[in-house]
């Protein structure tokens, strides 16, 4: 059997019929992605190029990014806290001020089992770490940010900087 290249040497058109036919985006079924839906659907289909809407994103206000720590995870680190000096051992009791921390947390949520007295402070907590903290003879405090003092100057001593034209 001859090869294209072989069979269409002399021809002009190497069988494109005429030379107008080979010319442009037409010939090809458009440019790019064109006809996806439509007379390309197959094609894109079996590439796993399936266009049409699927799924559901959540609004942006109702996500959050806040750094969480499970009780589980608190009750294993405790000890190398304290060698870090990040939190303090006072008796048994271990207090850890987790708003505080190189890398602040935000949340305290209940998965894992406590076994140490903890006293921690943090700015949210869930009600199933605070029922597992209390039960293991801890406590929860609530973390609220130091407010800055802002001194402001009395008004009597302030003078205006308005120049009068004469």
């Amino acid at each position: 059997m001859k090869k294209n290249v072989t069979k269409f040497r002399g021809s002009r058109t190497c069988g494109g019929g005429t030379h107008k036919n080979r010319r442009g985006g037409g010939s090809r079924g458009g440019r790019g992605n064109a006809g996806g839906c439509k007379h390309h659907f197959v094609r894109n289909y079996m590439k796993g190029l399936a266009y049409g809407k699927y799924g559901f994103k959540r609004p942006q206000k109702v996500l959050s990014n806040k750094p969480i720590v499970n009780v589980g995870e608190l009750d294993e680190l405790a000890e190398q806290l304290v060698q870090y000096g990040e939190a303090q051992k006072e008796g048994d009791v271990y207090h850890i001020n987790l708003a505080e921390l190189e890398y602040p947390i935000a949340k305290v949520l209940g998965n894992g089992r406590i076994t140490k007295p903890m006293a921690i402070t943090v700015s949210e907590c869930s009600a199933r770490a605070s029922s597992k903290i209390e039960e293991a003879g801890g406590s929860i405090e609530e973390y609220v940010l130091p407010v800055k003092e802002v001194y402001i100057e009395p008004e009597e001593t302030m003078e205006p900087d308005i120049e009068e034209d004469i």
